[in-house]
């Protein structure tokens, strides 16, 4: 039989911290839900409960939409650290 893999257990960033509400203005906080290209990176990557998952996914599009995050990034300049100007 092949060896089972042991994973580190995914936890809650935001239930760790005892966050009640994510503000869309807080860029540093929501970095951390983002990929490289500005996605918003699903639960099972980043290891959010569902109600900050929610919660995040609001500020994230707020965010956009006040222009504080882009909504794309041009495919052959991807830049390293996207939160650099912020």
């Amino acid at each position: 039989m092949a060896e089972k893999r042991k994973y580190s257990r995914k936890y809650c960033k935001y239930t760790e911290a005892k966050v009640e509400f994510i503000d869309y203005k807080d860029t540093a906080m929501l970095k951390h839900a983002l990929s490289e290209r500005f996605k918003i990176m699903p639960r099972r990557l980043t290891g959010t409960s569902k109600k900050y998952q929610e919660m995040v996914q609001v500020a994230i599009k707020r965010a956009r939409h006040v222009a504080l995050i882009p909504y794309i990034v041009d495919r052959k300049e991807v830049i390293s650290n996207p939160f650099e100007g912020l």
